[in-house]
């Protein structure tokens, strides 16, 4: 009986392990993480960075979604992307995370002619599907915190982008918080690989077609 129950456990530890496993190995060549020495060498160039929400306080970007605001408008002065995708919640008229994120990048200087907002990007294999499907981008690099970053990274590669990720090392201000969040990762995880393999979720929109990344990749070439 023991035996039984002993070989349970570790059935079920290795099923709870194992869409980690799949997140994080699909993604090790394809992410890097902010501040790491040589980092923005390691980024490849792409037609846009997809920003993905993460709350906002007082109707402005949350810490967390801020760094990760700060990393887009880097690469986009960088040249390492022509254009920015702001992919966040807006399911109520009074929560509107893309408007936000736009208006803090505008304030540091990001052109609002390279933004492409993304209203319906309710979770990251929405955000991944969505900009694949309706805003027609090929290539990104999707910008997150890093313990977010092989979810991210892995999901949007599975909803056919070609992916590269760069996250921002929150635990070097936010350690309890993002303790939490990294935790939570695991059922996050879980749920996008039966999104993206078994399920083949479509996002809660799926559409229509919208062409401004496609006419801000055509004027800047």
């Amino acid at each position: 009986m023991l035996r039984r129950a002993y070989q349970g456990a570790v059935l079920l530890s290795v099923l709870a392990l194992a869409p980690m496993t799949w997140a994080w190995l699909g993604s090790a060549p394809h992410r890097v993480v902010a501040g790491e020495p040589g980092w923005r060498a390691r980024v490849p160039g792409a037609e846009a960075a997809l920003v993905l929400g993460a709350g906002l306080y007082g109707g402005h970007p949350s810490p967390m979604l801020a760094s990760r605001l700060d990393i887009a408008a880097e690469l986009y002065r960088a040249g390492k992307v022509r254009a920015v995708l702001l992919s966040g919640d807006n399911s109520r008229r009074e929560y509107d995370e893309p408007s936000a994120m736009a208006d803090y990048l505008a304030a540091r200087g990001v052109p609002q002619e390279v933004m492409v907002l993304d209203y319906a990007g309710f979770d990251t294999w929405d955000s991944c599907v969505r900009a694949r499907q309706v805003f027609g981008a090929s290539r990104v690099t999707v910008v997150t915190q890093a313990f977010h970053l092989p979810r991210a990274v892995t999901l949007c590669r599975a909803a056919g982008l070609e992916t590269f990720g760069v996250g921002d090392d929150s635990t070097r201000r936010w350690a309890a918080t993002t303790s939490v969040y990294a935790t939570r990762e695991i059922a996050a995880t879980a749920k996008g690989l039966a999104d993206a393999l078994l399920l083949h979720s479509e996002p809660v929109f799926p559409g229509p077609r919208e062409t401004s990344l496609t006419t801000i990749l055509a004027r800047s070439r």
